[in-house]
This record gives structure tokens, sequence and C-alpha cells, in this order.
């Protein structure tokens, strides 16, 4: 079964299997497909053309895999524009919730190999 482009595994459960598209977590998952009445222990396979049709309705209503991830890159490049204080942080790549970054916060920064250490040398014994 495919939904936006996305082909979602067969082999899953009906509401985990949706979470494999860019924008439905769990909770939206299990509520869509307990509005559209189909068990969720239901595998993606096993699901009838009119319940994959009635999931791609609900699905429809909301903003999911390129409408969302533009609209967070549109929101990203206002906060930017503007140079507020998190859109200066985006732009250097810094967190930008008020996190310390005196130790932490690598996966934003960058390379962890860059990390400055004591700054003592080693000494041979003699």
């Amino acid at each position: 079964m495919r939904i936006s482009g996305i082909t979602l595994p067969d082999k899953k459960r009906a509401d985990i299997g949706l979470t494999s598209i860019y924008g439905i977590g769990r909770a939206l998952a299990s509520r869509i497909i307990r509005e559209a009445k189909i068990d969720a222990n239901k595998k993606i396979s096993e699901l009838t053309t009119a319940e994959e049709g009635v999931i791609r309705r609900k699905i429809d209503a909301y903003e999911i895999e390129g409408d969302l991830k533009r609209g967070v890159a549109n929101d990203i490049k206002r906060l930017k524009d503007i140079k507020c204080y998190r859109g200066t942080r985006h732009a250097k790549s810094l967190p930008s919730r008020g996190q310390r970054t005196k130790t932490n916060s690598r996966t934003r920064r960058g390379n962890i190999r860059k990390t400055m250490g004591t700054g003592r040398r080693k000494v041979d014994k003699k």
C-alpha cells in the first residue's frame, strides 16, 4: 500500500505501519485507525481496498510529508530573516532552546573529534 509516495511495510500492524509516513506518529496513527473503524491488530497486507481508501481520506486531512517539511523549513527561514535569537542559533547550527553548549550538543555542533581535552601533553616515563 502506498500513501503520498511512501510504501507502507506490509508485515507491520496498521497503526505501526502508518508511522513510516513523515508527520504521523503513534498517537495520530491510532486515531486515524480508530476513526476509520479498522482493527488495529490487522496487518497492512490484510487491509481491503475499501479500508485503504478510508485511511487515505483520513490522512488527506493532515499536513504530511513534503508539505510539512516545506512548512518547517519556511518557519526556520523566517526566523533567520528577522534575525531573532532562535534564528541566529539556527544559522550558527547551535541548540536554539536554551541547552548548554560547553558540553553536550555534539550532534547539533558536529564532529566529536574536535573536543579540546585537558591541554596537557603526554610525558615519557623515566
